[in-house]
């Protein structure tokens, strides 16, 4: 049976309380952890286990990442409220929704059409009209929004996709798992100076392989 609108919330509430505040990010990103409802993004079978701090099946072979992870990913960005956004794997569009709380614009690509789809779907269902969905590889980034203040990569790749480097503003940052194989990945945070990338590592994570020209192989 699925829970009511309030024991959700009370339950967000909680989450926020007990994973988030935590990890001390940014005011405004626990608040968009407030406002977001992670129940919409996940399958009617693993509702009640929305707020829990771990990843759940989203179908397709995909997950809607634990929400620890994503809000410590979006505070690495640094972002402003002024700034455009491009997210490489859109997923259920829970990310998406969060950084839309954030952000004036955020562009999200997602390789899997029915993923792509159902994350619209639920992105305007809940009003988040500053975001705009695309079905495609990732690994190239979207040239043409280009380019960005920040990144955000919810796939693994073996390096950091030249596309995604090119498309970053400079002093804009990009977050992205890599790993030479698919099962070992650090979590990377760069920013762009003098046109490279400086790379630092943050924490070892285990995400879906990034599939495409620029990453992995399907």
């Amino acid at each position: 049976m699925l829970m009511s609108k309030e024991l959700y919330e009370e339950k967000r509430n909680k989450l926020v309380q007990d994973s988030i505040k935590p990890l001390d990010v940014d005011e405004e990103i626990t608040s968009a952890f407030l406002q977001i409802p992670r129940h919409e993004f996940v399958p009617d079978d693993l509702k009640n286990s929305s707020y829990e701090d771990i990843a759940l099946p989203i179908g397709e072979g995909q997950t809607i990442s634990q929400p620890s992870l994503v809000a410590l990913m979006t505070n690495l960005l640094g972002l402003k409220k002024s700034d455009k956004v491009l997210e490489v794997g859109t997923g259920s569009g829970y990310q998406a929704a969060i950084l839309s709380k954030l952000v004036k614009e955020v562009f999200t690509i997602e390789r899997i059409k029915d993923l792509a789809d159902r994350a619209e779907k639920t992105l305007k269902k809940l009003g988040c009209q500053n975001v705009h969905v695309f079905e495609g590889d990732g690994s190239l980034g979207l040239t043409k929004f280009a380019p960005y203040d920040g990144i955000i990569v919810t796939a693994g790749a073996r390096g950091v996709p030249k596309p995604l480097s090119d498309q970053l503003v400079q002093g804009g940052r990009i977050v992205i798992p890599v790993g030479k194989d698919i099962w070992n990945q650090k979590l990377m945070v760069g920013e762009k100076q003098n046109g490279r990338l400086e790379l630092s590592e943050v924490e070892s994570v285990r995400f879906v392989p990034l599939i495409g020209e620029h990453g992995w192989r399907d």
